[in-house]
């Protein structure tokens, strides 16, 4: 039985109705900023109690704490091993697949019709969940501190792929912590991007700065004064920078043409192709009957 004290339980309790209040799932490192900037953590550099108070409450089913509670970014458990037991089961699961199928191929690629190729590169790795979340229709690279030579390279060529695809000038739009390090990583990383990619781009760095900082009066890295975290960000004003900084550079509406534009024939296909496999399933069916 965990039996915490007062404080700890007002700032467990405090930290699930964080947790329960975005549509995606969180870290324990965006939960730490929610908490600094209301005040249930007092000093950023004494941060022990916090995690000692999350992993306990997640070890002992505390509440309605479990240890899926939170995200964690930096692993994930990569599955190799998956299908039916037999060659007969998977024939009879193909007309139940038919949806998925047309899912996978009738799909409209925006950017053909854009006025530019956009990316998003982001320094807060912890912070994948709402990227992805606000963001369902342009391409993420997650950056977690300095990136590696390899992903660098990986990062150019792609970039003169899309060039090459959909004949478009590059715009990268850029999301990371107001310090020096935030300030450092693209800065460090475009040089060596350019160097290794034969098409030129432009980067805008879209937050966090010191001006958004201030209007959503962010409280200020106790170790270092002047310099913000975006997790600091509520969901609410994070989802504000993200969509206004998207909004100005992707037009929303040529993605719902596409979109529109898609869906009527993708249902079409989708009875069509059930019916094929339906028919199909049962010629084999009655050949090994």
């Amino acid at each position: 039985m965990y039996n915490p004290k007062p404080a700890t339980v007002a700032l467990l309790d405090r930290a699930y109705e964080f947790v329960k209040s975005v549509p995606y799932r969180v870290s324990a490192r965006w939960l730490f900023y929610r908490l600094l900037q209301e005040g249930y953590i007092k000093d950023k550099k004494n941060d022990g109690p916090f995690w000692n108070a999350i992993i306990t409450a997640r070890k002992r089913f505390y509440k309605a704490w479990r240890p899926n509670t939170l995200i964690d970014d930096t692993r994930k458990r990569i599955v190799n091993v998956e299908g039916l037991a037999s060659a007969d089961d998977c024939i009879a699961a193909l007309p139940r697949y038919s949806e998925a199928l047309c899912d996978a191929v009738f799909k409209l690629d925006h950017f053909y019709q854009q006025q530019k190729y956009v990316e998003i590169w982001f320094e807060a790795k912890a912070m994948i969940g709402q990227f992805e979340y606000y963001t369902d229709s342009i391409n993420l690279v997650p950056f977690g501190g300095d990136p590696s030579i390899s992903f660098k390279w990986e990062i150019a060529k792609q970039l003169e792929e899309a060039v090459r695809k959909y004949g478009r000038d590059v715009v990268i739009l850029y999301f990371g912590d107001y310090d020096e390090k935030g300030l450092q990583i693209p800065e460090s990383a475009v040089n060596d991007i350019l160097a290794w990619c034969r098409i030129d781009f432009e980067l805008v760095r879209c937050g966090l700065t010191k001006e958004q900082a201030e209007k959503f009066q962010l409280p200020e890295n106790p170790a270092r004064l002047d310099q913000y975290q975006w997790e600091a960000l509520s969901d609410e004003q994070a989802e504000e920078i993200i969509t206004a900084s998207v909004g100005e550079h992707i037009d929303q509406l040529v993605i719902e043409d596409c979109n529109n534009k898609i869906e009527g024939v993708k249902e079409e296909w989708v009875e069509k192709v059930q019916k094929v496999l339906k028919r199909l399933v049962r010629k084999e069916t009655e050949k090994s009957a």
